[in-house]
């Protein structure tokens, strides 16, 4: 079953500016709402699922938005970028004081799905201690990154942003940290394990590959096994990927005269321009250069 959000809400003087973007990976769904509050706005929302709200922007000379769990009044520092982590079924309301617009970032957790992909047990304090109004520079960084996974015109491929928001899981919730003086176990592949996930790459390159595929055929999680593919091969399976898809694009351009538009179709691109913009990354030049610097 596809994970879905589940949360009820009630807002007053709330009004979305720009359409709702949103992005949905293995076991969470990222929003990125806009919005514009009046004076004395409000809101109260309940969600099944554990969730991540992150201010991004936030344009007004003193305003923010006020989180509390019992509806109450409270005093919160006046600096940009904070988040709230609110567990699952917690009733949380908000109110602004004067107008104010902000741009933030909703990520909604599927327990379930990331205790197995992480092959660890969620079911403790880790997901029903809520954290009102903190900063943390490091998840900011990575929320940043969501955000533009949802909203760019250039969006990289799927396993890019599973590790993105599955590394801000880990940290928000501090795990695997392992106990002081401790040495923590080092992930590695196996030669056959390694060989098995690169042949099914070099097959599949041409489509999505979500993590879990290339995670099951190594019998890890999904959390180890990334760790380990990056141990054994120095980089990350999503880089992997893309340069196996660039190599099949570089053997049509040299070996045939189908146009590009056929070529990104083929690699599973979704358009001429997304496969040039990808191309140049890794080689530094468009594929039609490419082509004619072979025929010369």
């Amino acid at each position: 079953m596809t994970f879905q959000p589940r949360m009820t809400s009630s807002v007053e003087g709330i009004t979305l500016l720009d359409e709702l973007h949103w992005r949905r990976w293995n076991g969470i769904i990222a929003d990125v709402w806009h919005v514009a509050c009046a004076a004395g706005a409000r809101g109260h929302y309940v969600s099944r699922d554990a969730r991540l709200f992150v201010v991004l922007e936030r344009e007004g000379a003193r305003s923010d938005v006020q989180l509390s769990a019992d509806g109450s009044p409270r005093t919160v520092q006046r600096v940009p970028h904070r988040m709230s982590f609110v567990p699952a079924d917690m009733p949380i309301w908000s109110h602004i004081d004067e107008p104010v617009r902000v741009r933030h970032l909703d990520l909604h957790f599927h327990a379930p799905t990331l205790s197995e992909r992480l092959g660890e047990d969620l079911a403790g304090d880790q997901l029903s201690t809520p954290r009102l109004d903190f900063l943390d520079p490091r998840l900011f960084t990575l929320a940043q990154l969501i955000a533009e996974e949802c909203t760019g015109p250039d969006r990289h491929h799927d396993l890019y942003g599973d590790g993105l928001t599955l590394a801000l899981f880990i940290d928000l919730l501090r795990l695997g940290r392992p106990t002081p003086g401790a040495q923590a176990p080092r992930a590695t592949l196996s030669p056959r394990q390694l060989r098995r996930v690169t042949d099914f790459i070099e097959a599949n390159c041409s489509r999505n590959i979500r993590l879990h595929e290339l995670a099951e055929l190594t019998g890890l999680s999904q959390s180890y096994f990334s760790h380990a593919f990056k141990a054994a091969t120095g980089v990350p399976p999503y880089q992997w990927h893309m340069k196996a898809r660039l190599r099949k694009v570089q053997a049509l351009l040299a070996d045939s005269d189908l146009p590009l538009t056929q070529i990104a179709s083929a690699t599973g691109f979704t358009d001429q321009a997304h496969l040039t913009r990808s191309f140049r990354r890794l080689t530094g030049a468009t594929p039609a250069a490419w082509r004619r610097a072979q025929g010369s």
